[in-house]
């Protein structure tokens, strides 16, 4: 007998094992040092009882024959080294051997066999992770195979080896039987319970009509901590808690567990889902247990009762539909921006022909040219007014003669030939601490130095753009690679329900849902690029309407936005390539800078002399992004990072409130080396705190920002006072509230000041209420977190809601885009109705 193959056998089904027939006195074949020819054998589905110890063990053997076309997959059993070496001599409880008329194939049973073995005193030991735990049931599955027909019917001897370490001798029950129910059935729900000791494993085949399926496993209670894993059929099974992970696709798992396979990457077609507990909970987010000198029964109790369901995956129609939905949506936009477009030429061809000669402004609509536009030349100052067409009192500055039209790209004139000369700087000082404002008075620096300016904002988003997106997608292709590979599906916090993949991607869906950002973005970046030829046209025509009417239009912030919301969408896309704690801010890198842009050109369309500068808004954003991290890294814990950063937040309101409030004026000169800084700065405090109490100096803007700073300082306490776990959302909040509320005052200042809303923005602001207000539905409807462990975030994964294809979450990629998009188009609209009013006649506030 010692020259037969022999396996270690560590454990098998518990759920077959109840039914058993009635027990009898252990029959051993032979024991250790006994001579005796084991040719009498055991029986299948009985109970066998006796006792070993470090000088006796029992061997059973078992007779069963192996008839071809019984199970339709053919494997060799697992050879009695391989499996040794797999396990610590020291804790085997018992040895398996086969033996075959076949010498040269050695082949397994047809169905699979659950071996049990049952204990009083003492426990079995069972080896998991780095320490023993003790259990009084431990069995196991033997690999399966088959008998074929070349070979013929295949009669087996299986040997079940009884041996202990024990020196006292340790009593065992010992149950072979054949499992009935082990290939998974498609659509059918299979019941069972697992426990560390017992792991569960079973097979499913692919039909012939199925490609892809999804294996759903569903528990009613979180603990203990399981491991789901998918393994080709070979042998052996890696069913134990330390190997599982070593072959095959796994999760861990608390309440649910999903997994999408498809049949090209099994080549028999078929393939094991194997069922592992957790001896302990903290890979799932549970408390690391330490084992008590006195409690060493506490595992005893960890079984989990589980439900699979094996579900066929969505066909390739579905995939081809839903790609064509998401092109089709957004084209539709194209065709109605084109739509518009053409409107607008049927009606400037009417007003032609009608006799109304003149150019186009900068939406389209047409206007009549003034009188003297031909003959009046541009002046430096894009938006000045002639001082004999001006407001009685107006100052014109000696940079303000006539100069022939220029390129906004001529670069023989810098903005420091203009803005450093102290006649200007007294002039600015002047007019903006006047205490009604029109739009004259801040759009009085050459339009070509100010365009220029502006176009900055573009040329450094752009290179941003690209030194930003190269690493960030060669490391989400490490990411997909790292997890294709080694099957470990805890790296990346998909919506597994409804995650569908497509080459090597795992979550196509979730990249298709942000096709929006691209192309709409790409739409803006036209609309804008038109309305930026027309104005350059009726500027070379010295249209006196394009020069001295209207808001000056400087499009590089409107650049600036469409490129943010293209990479918006290229960045979430890598994100959600593999979305995990380690790269959640490339989602939310350009969120923060699209809300910034809108703020600052909100801000620049009252103000485009006074506006913040390309490097200094890029450098705050980037400040904003390095913060974000630092949250997210130490904010869940660390109460002094968050009053660090509330007081950060509040000293930047105020310092930004005061900005605003001095249009840029208040300076402090830190060349002073006397106290006369601080006499000034008590100077402006008593002059606009004290003596202006009852009635500020200029009261709009007050108003705004003590509204403003009230917001700030809200949600300051607020992220002191609980702390919330997701700074990058909380952060977000922050520049969208500020947005919406500076918005909000600007819409009330237009209509307090009698200027008109037109049809087109109007229906831009509606829309962009309605989008945004059911994008935020979907985007709190948290499918996924990685703020806690793989298995946390499961338990938050829903099906498709969309077409069987999309979530919620690619919903809300769809409408934000939408949202985003109306957004801008409010801001490039807003003013429509001012291209016919003189800019000394338009209010700042």
């Amino acid at each position: 007998m010692r020259g037969c193959p022999q396996l270690v056998l560590l454990c098998a089904l518990p759920w077959l094992l109840r039914a058993v027939a009635p027990e009898r006195p252990a029959q051993p074949l032979a024991r250790r040092g006994d001579p005796r020819d084991p040719a009498r054998g055991a029986d299948f589905d009985r109970v066998y009882s006796g006792v070993v110890s470090l000088s006796a063990e029992n061997i059973y053997s078992f007779n069963y024959t192996s008839l071809p076309g019984q199970v339709r997959h053919s494997l060799p059993l697992l050879d009695s080294q391989e499996l040794a070496r797999s396990q610590n001599p020291r804790r085997r409880f018992g040895s398996l051997g086969n033996r075959s008329r076949e010498p040269s194939e050695t082949r397994g049973p047809s169905f699979p066999f659950s071996f049990k073995a049952i204990t009083a005193q003492p426990e079995l030991p069972h080896p998991s992770f780095q320490r023993s735990y003790n259990y009084q049931e431990v069995s196991r599955t033997l690999c399966p195979s088959e008998a074929t027909n070349e070979t013929g019917p295949l009669e087996r001897l299986i040997f079940v080896d009884i041996a202990s370490m024990a020196p006292r001798g340790a009593q065992y029950k010992l149950l072979v039987t054949r499992i009935k129910h082990f290939q998974l059935q498609t659509n059918v729900a299979f019941y069972f319970t697992a426990s560390p000791s017992q792991p569960q494993y079973f097979l499913y085949k692919f039909p012939e009509d199925v490609d892809s399926v999804i294996i759903k496993v569903v528990s009613e209670v979180a603990y203990p901590c399981s491991v789901v894993s998918v393994q080709n059929i070979m042998c052996p099974v890696y069913d134990l808690d330390h190997n599982v992970e070593f072959n095959g696709i796994y999760q861990s798992m608390t309440k649910k567990a999903a997994i999408t396979l498809q049949k090209k990457d099994f080549p028999s077609e078929q393939f094991f889902v194997v069922f592992v507990i957790k001896p302990e909970d903290y890979a799932c987010g549970g408390s690391f247990f330490i084992q008590e000198k006195g409690n060493q029964t506490w595992n005893l109790q960890r079984t989990k009762n589980l439900k699979v369901t094996i579900v066929p995956s969505i066909k390739e129609s579905i995939f081809v539909k839903s790609i064509l939905l998401s092109f089709f949506s957004f084209f539709s936009f194209y065709l109605g921006c084109l739509l518009v477009v053409l409107v607008h030429y049927i009606r400037f061809q009417r007003k032609s022909i009608n006799g109304s000669f003149g150019s186009t402004d900068g939406s389209g609509n047409m206007v009549a040219s003034h009188p003297i536009a031909a003959s009046t030349p541009e002046g430096s100052s894009y938006g000045a007014i002639d001082e004999s067409s001006s407001s009685p009192g107006r100052q014109v500055s000696p940079s303000e003669g006539g100069q022939p039209c220029q390129s906004d790209t001529d670069s023989s004139v810098e903005e420091s030939d203009f803005d450093t000369m102290p006649d200007i700087e007294s002039d600015k000082n002047i007019i903006r601490t006047k205490m009604f404002l029109y739009l004259s008075d801040l759009s009085r620096k050459d339009r070509r130095i100010v365009s220029k300016k502006y176009k900055i904002y573009f040329w450094n988003i752009t290179t941003i753009a690209v030194f930003y997106a190269l690493p960030v997608i060669q490391l989400v292709i490490t990411y997909q690679t790292v997890v294709n590979v080694t099957g470990n599906q805890d790296i990346c916090y998909y919506n597994f329900l409804c995650a569908h993949p497509f080459g090597v991607l795992s979550a196509f869906n979730n990249i298709l849902s942000n096709l929006g950002h691209v192309l709409l973005g790409f739409l803006f970046l036209l609309i804008v690029l038109r309305r930026d030829i027309l104005h350059r046209r009726a500027l070379e025509a010295k249209d006196i309407f394009a020069m001295e009417y209207g808001i000056p239009k400087h499009f590089g912030l409107f650049y600036a936005m469409g490129i943010a919301l293209m990479m918006e969408g290229v960045l979430s896309a890598c994100y959600h390539v593999c979305p995990n704690y380690s790269n959640f801010q490339f989602d939310t890198s350009f969120m923060y800078m699209i809300a910034g842009l809108c703020m600052l050109k909100l801000y620049q369309t009252r103000h485009p002399d006074i506006n913040a500068s390309a490097y200094a808004a890029y450098a705050s954003f980037a400040a904003v992004i390095t913060l974000t991290v630092l949250g997210v890294v130490f904010g869940k814990n660390d109460v002094w990072f968050w009053v660090i950063f509330s007081v950060i937040h509040i000293l930047a309101s105020l310092a930004l409130s005061t900005q605003i409030y001095y249009m840029g004026r208040f300076k402090i000169d830190v060349s002073d080396t006397d106290l006369g800084i601080f006499r000034r700065a008590a100077m402006v405090l008593y002059t606009d705190c004290i003596q202006q109490c009852s009635r500020p100096l200029y009261m709009d803007r007050m108003v705004l920002l003590i509204v403003g700073n009230l917001v700030n300082w809200s949600f300051a306490l607020f992220g002191l006072i609980y702390r919330p776990r997701d700074f990058a959302s909380y952060m977000l909040g922050i520049f969208i509230c500020n947005l919406l509320l500076y918005l909000a005052f600007y819409i009330i200042m237009k209509l307090r000041s009698s200027e008109k809303v037109l049809p087109m923005p109007l229906f831009c602001i509606v829309a962009t209420v309605v989008v945004w207000a059911a994008a935020l539905y979907f985007f709190f409807q948290n499918l996924s977190s990685w703020e806690g462990t793989p298995a946390e975030s499961r338990e938050k994964n829903r099906e498709c809601i969309l077409l069987d294809f999309f979530d919620d979450h690619d919903i809300w990629h769809f409408l934000s885009a939408t949202a985003m998009f109306f957004s801008f188009l409010v801001l490039l609209t807003l003013d429509d109705d001012l291209d016919v009013v003189r800019r000394d006649q338009i209010p700042v506030f």
